[in-house]
């Protein structure tokens, strides 16, 4: 049984709404079963947000960041260990390898990533280009003028 449904006849009437279709049918693909590893999405001020990853027992070479066409993607995988450097008597932190997508909204950047105490945190900025801001346009055919 498929949960995945083409919202084409509610955007018949609409122009440029194609990338919110392909949002909201990601969004059912990706909830089914991506909760491993779980993940905070945090605001810090107008145009700084911060993803940040609970990666216990990964270091930095187990993990990769990959911006391509608008979609963050992390993953994540133990790489090969000596067999003779450990034996696990219990082993209950979960180092299985992941791969999480994230799409990023027009003219947000990966500005920074770190990996500390167990936690990735990827630094997002939103660099809106003069040519997309707002601009308020006076009647009487005068120049327009920047807002903000």
């Amino acid at each position: 049984m498929s949960t995945a449904f083409s919202m084409a006849p509610l955007l018949r009437q609409s122009i440029g709404f194609d990338r919110f279709n392909d949002l909201f049918e990601s969004a059912l693909r990706n909830d089914a079963g991506t909760s491993y590893p779980p993940y905070n999405v945090e605001k810090h001020g107008e145009d700084e947000y911060r993803i940040v990853i609970a990666v216990a027992g990964f270091q930095e070479e187990d993990l990769e960041l990959q911006v391509e066409r608008g979609v963050l993607t992390v993953t994540g995988g133990k790489r090969e260990r000596n067999a003779a450097e450990v034996t696990y008597l219990h082993q209950g932190i979960a180092q299985r390898g992941f791969k999480l997508s994230f799409r990023l909204a027009d003219h947000i950047e990966v500005k920074a990533a770190d990996l500390a105490n167990g936690l990735l945190n990827i630094d997002l900025v939103r660099i809106v280009p003069e040519e997309a801001k707002v601009k308020r346009i006076p009647i009487g055919g005068q120049q327009p003028v920047l807002q903000g």
